[in-house]
């Protein structure tokens, strides 16, 4: 989806202009405290500009005029950086509105017995419907696949050419609307009504118009109008004061309501209380060009503040196709035999790992004849760890189970047998090389093991290093055996792991840290995953896992792609530093007003002020109008950082506190001495 979902393409400059008039009316004025009260005083000094013209003489009017114009723009150029952050925002909905097509497709008259197909129109496709899409076809609606194996084309979706697997059965089963079947064919159980789509959901996630403010939003937007609150009770005692001192020296002459108004202007904390909801809304679009849909602002917040990750070994921390190498026989056991007992188990194993050891088996040349008899399939599952074949013949049983050397163990312990020494050991050694052993057991005799080899990713290592700096702890999850575990552990570089986990041990870990005060973020794509996605704070759900899994999250990742969770990371924490560093800016750069509009103000009342003008202004008013004329250009000139995002450092939050100080509080501190000096410069020439 990168070419969709540019943060370029697709803006149309005439409706962001419009919006940004009809963001004039009023009442969307008053969602923004802060801008509201420059709304009012750019009401009152157009009010008084009116006046000029009738009820006092007009040798002052050009600057009363002046000061309305730019107190204006100031109000426009804020409600431009909203309108263009989600006039973004709203070209990413148009383009995913394209992608949705009107199709016929081939539904089930029964989804049960599925033994007629009808066509009927996509749109008329409901929750439940069961559909065939064939190799060439687009599939009709958001569903599930219940029967058949087909590679998918997602690339209209992901913006990835390679084509994907989905299949019935496992954690690959979810799939789109408007992707296309490139081979075979899929039978789809519908799992969305019209409307409700992924493609319908995601639009409505990136409509910027719609976005609720996030936790921190709103604590900011509560500082901010705070501090505007003791600004205008300041600015209002200054009148009657000077005032007061006029007439008590009789010299000079009070300040006027048009510069009390400049004046409260630039001291509130205009900057970053135009720019904030521009921050939030390309918070959003920065997460989607990641390829991950968050659905709502309050979850790309929450990724910036978490501090600990739990990521899955496979696939995540490891490339997760975990291929079988070897088959080591207990004492006496003959080899063949164990591979034999290895193939008969996996058969019906339609794992990676399980495809792998049919391989294995037949590149040995074992001899694979069915044996005679009746055959029951036992499945994997999270909570037994195994899976195995029972074959009947002639009223003997032959069980075959194959899985975690733990489950095995303990499968094979209830039945009276222990595990043999030989093969403890054998264990341990597979662990300590940092593969991972599977136990195969007979009639509840463990008679080997099988070495299952995966490789960590090269790059993670240095990815835990800056998450660590960040202050983050990541603790792995996995369901091998605390050896294994503990190799893996130590050669990628996490904090913490925990081995032998169950869908449970990820909830109750989850729940442990979140009672201790911290913010958990985790991935998942399947059923088993829903509880514990649904408990985290961050929860990013893989765009092929189920739909349990898609709904109990609060992210979806396009790409299924688990590492995705430290870009997630990233982005949220990419937002909160752009947040702080304008706000940091925003509140130095009021320091160079004080030095341009106090002695403007009151020097003809008390001209000792004068030594406060250290920027040598040419006059007191050039240096009001050349304070509104910077505080309204700032807004204009930090849109691109605030759209863009400052860039990102893994760094500590103290690391990030002298930056900011260093960076955008001497910076906010010096750029307005110099551009106030520059704009008065040019109007002296006006």
């Amino acid at each position: 989806m990168s070419k969709v979902l540019s943060m370029t393409d697709g803006i149309k400059p005439a409706q962001v202009l419009r919006d940004t008039f009809l963001k004039l009316d009023p009442r969307v004025q008053m969602r923004n405290p802060v801008m509201f009260v420059v709304y009012v005083g750019s009401l009152l000094t157009a009010l008084y500009s009116i006046a000029g013209f009738w009820f006092s003489d007009r040798s002052n009017h050009g600057f009363t005029i002046a000061i309305t114009l730019w107190l204006w723009f100031t109000v426009i150029f804020a409600n431009f950086a909203e309108a263009l952050a989600e006039g973004r925002s709203r070209a990413q909905a148009q383009s995913l509105k394209g992608l949705k097509k009107s199709m016929m497709a081939r539904k089930y008259v029964d989804p049960v017995r599925r033994d007629a197909i009808i066509e009927v129109p996509s749109e008329t496709l409901r929750k439940g419907d069961v559909i065939r899409t064939d190799a060439g076809q687009l599939i009709a609606a958001d569903g599930e696949v219940i029967e058949g194996v087909a590679t998918v084309d997602e690339s209209a979706i992901t913006g990835e050419s390679a084509p994907v697997l989905r299949e019935s059965g496992g954690d690959l089963c979810s799939v789109t609307g408007s992707t296309k079947v490139l081979s075979d064919y899929l039978i789809i159980r519908v799992v969305s009504d019209p409307g409700e789509s992924f493609l319908d959901q995601m639009i409505r996630m990136v409509e910027g118009a719609k976005r609720q403010k996030t936790p921190n939003e709103i604590a900011l937007t509560i500082l901010l109008v705070s501090l505007t609150l003791i600004f205008l009770l300041c600015v209002t005692t200054l009148y009657p004061m000077s005032v007061y001192s006029v007439v008590a020296s009789g010299v000079g002459q009070p300040i006027s309501v048009i510069v009390l108004i400049a004046l409260l202007v630039c001291l509130i904390p205009t900057t970053i209380s135009g720019l904030l909801s521009a921050i939030g809304v390309a918070g959003m679009s920065r997460m989607m060009k990641e390829n991950v849909i968050a659905r709502s602002g309050k979850a790309v917040e929450a990724a910036g503040d978490i501090d600990v990750l739990l990521l899955d070994k496979t696939g995540t921390i490891t490339y997760g196709n975990r291929q079988a190498s070897a088959f080591i026989p207990s004492q006496g056991v003959p080899l063949q035999h164990l591979a034999w007992l290895a193939h008969e188990a996996s058969t019906a194993d339609e794992t990676p790992e399980g495809r792998s050891i049919v391989a294995l088996a037949r590149d040995m040349q074992v001899s694979l004849a069915d044996p005679a008899g009746e055959r029951q399939v036992i499945p994997f599952t999270a909570q037994t760890r195994m899976s195995g074949v029972d074959i009947a013949n002639n009223g003997a049983v032959l069980h075959i189970r194959k899985g975690a050397v733990q489950a095995i163990e303990q499968y094979c312990l209830a039945q009276g047998n222990a595990i043999p020494q030989d093969i403890a050991e054998q264990v341990r050694q597979i662990a300590q090389r940092g593969s991972t052993p599977l136990a195969i057991a007979e009639n509840a005799k463990i008679v080997g093991c099988i070495e299952l080899k995966d490789v960590v990713k090269p790059d993670i290592r240095e990815r835990f290093a800056q998450l660590r700096t960040m202050g983050i702890k990541t603790v792995m999850i996995t369901g091998d055996n605390p050896l294994t575990a503990a190799a893996i552990a130590a050669e990628a570089g996490v904090d913490d792991y925990v081995a032998q986990a169950t869908p449970q041990t990820k909830l109750d870990i989850i729940r442990d840290y979140q009672q201790k005060g911290h913010l958990v973020a985790m991935t998942g794509d399947g059923t088993n995953d829903a509880p514990a996605l649904a408990q985290a704070d961050v929860a990013v759900a893989m765009n092929c896992g189920t739909q349990a899994a898609r709904e109990a999250s609060n992210m979806v990742d396009l790409d299924s792609d688990p590492t995705k969770l430290l870009e997630v990371v990233k982005t949220g924490k990419q937002m909160l530093m752009t947040r702080g560093a304008l706000t940091t800016f925003s509140i130095a750069n009021d320091v160079a007003k004080y030095f341009a509009i106090i002695p403007a103000a009151f020097v003809s009342v008390y001209p000792q002020l004068g030594v406060l003008n250290v920027m040598q202004l040419h006059s007191p008013e050039s240096a009001v109008l050349s304070a509104v004329i910077f505080n309204a250009l700032i807004i204009i000139g930090l849109i691109p950082l605030a759209l863009r995002g400052v860039t990102f450092r893994a760094q500590s939050a103290a690391a990030l506190l002298r930056r900011n100080l260093l960076i955008y509080a001497a910076g906010g501190l010096l750029v307005p001495f110099a551009g106030i000096k520059l704009i008065d410069l040019m109007l002296s020439v006006l």
